[in-house]
């Protein structure tokens, strides 16, 4: 796609959009709340969220911090039990982890005294999988990250790109029907972010998976969403759902069309709160005493 800046874009969004609510739901949340207790306080995280996700729908998560991102992807991870509502993956209830949701975090989570294979292996043998059958389904992940020439190094002799592509790939190889994912590529530098954006935007479109995507980047969001749920904090409610008007595949010329910068403006509205939405952690904030003698002339 090679466009120039302010050139308009020609999107047919009503059918794209049409097809994405013909598909089944595969996630739905209702009323979804969630709520932390230490001692005798609660905190309400999550309040009644009602939210249908689609199969093979690309939904970023987004939001002040405190709105409560990560808290919603440990909840339909299954690694958070939820304190009310109701939370469904294919229209039966979440309990606890499982396979069919895959989760890939913003830290690096590899085993470290496994190798690249015996990562991606890893999922596979536990549910049973044979050794030959384990081995055989990472390979064929591995060769599709394109790391096959890394699959027997281990995880700190790789860069942190390569790491995200282990995870994803670990994750991947358990077939799950969501792979949530919470700021996988936030401690990147902005060349492997781009290329990584790029390699799961080509899987995603290559195979029958619905994302998740927790991000605090709003400019990644529009690039990958096919909607994005804008969350408000204290308590983390959806301020709105936004449809990304943008045709597939999405490159980064994008962003120079009127079309990119009218969603960007609108997101950035949306993710900067109102003072009384902001996290309780940045309220208050002390004014900084002098701690050492500081000349004015040079």
């Amino acid at each position: 796609m090679n466009l120039h800046p302010e050139q308009h874009i020609d999107f047919d969004t009503k059918a794209y959009f049409d097809a994405i609510y013909q598909r089944p739901v595969i996630l739905e949340a209702k009323q979804l709340t969630q709520i932390f207790k230490h001692d005798q306080v609660e905190r309400t995280i999550l309040k009644q969220l009602d939210l249908k996700i689609h199969k093979r729908e690309f939904i970023c998560v987004i939001g002040p911090s405190g709105c409560g991102k990560s808290t919603f992807s440990r909840v339909v991870a299954g690694l958070d039990p939820y304190s009310q509502g109701e939370l469904l993956i294919d229209g039966q209830n979440i309990h606890g982890p499982s396979p069919e949701r895959g989760m890939v975090f913003q830290g690096y989570t590899l085993f470290p005294w496994k190798t690249v294979k015996e990562n991606v292996m890893f999922g596979p043998l536990m549910k049973g999988a044979s050794h030959p059958v384990a081995e055989a389904a990472a390979r064929e992940w591995i060769n599709i990250i394109g790391l096959e020439k890394y699959e027997n190094q281990y995880p700190h002799q790789l860069s942190g790109g390569m790491k995200q592509r282990v995870a994803i790939a670990r994750a991947l190889v358990n077939e799950p029907k969501i792979l949530l994912m919470d700021e996988p590529f936030g401690a990147l530098d902005p060349h492997t972010r781009q290329k990584m954006q790029k390699h799961l935007m080509d899987l995603w479109q290559n195979i029958d998976i619905t994302i998740i995507f927790v991000t605090h980047d709003m400019d990644e969001a529009i690039l990958l969403a096919d909607r994005i749920v804008a969350l408000k904090a204290n308590p983390g409610e959806i301020k709105e759902i936004i449809e990304v008007h943008l045709p597939r595949p999405r490159h980064p010329e994008l962003m120079t069309t009127p079309e990119f910068k009218h969603l960007r403006k609108r997101v950035d509205f949306l993710v900067h709160a109102q003072e009384d939405e902001l996290d309780p952690a940045l309220e208050d904030l002390p004014k900084i005493p002098r701690m050492t003698q500081v000349s004015t002339h040079k």
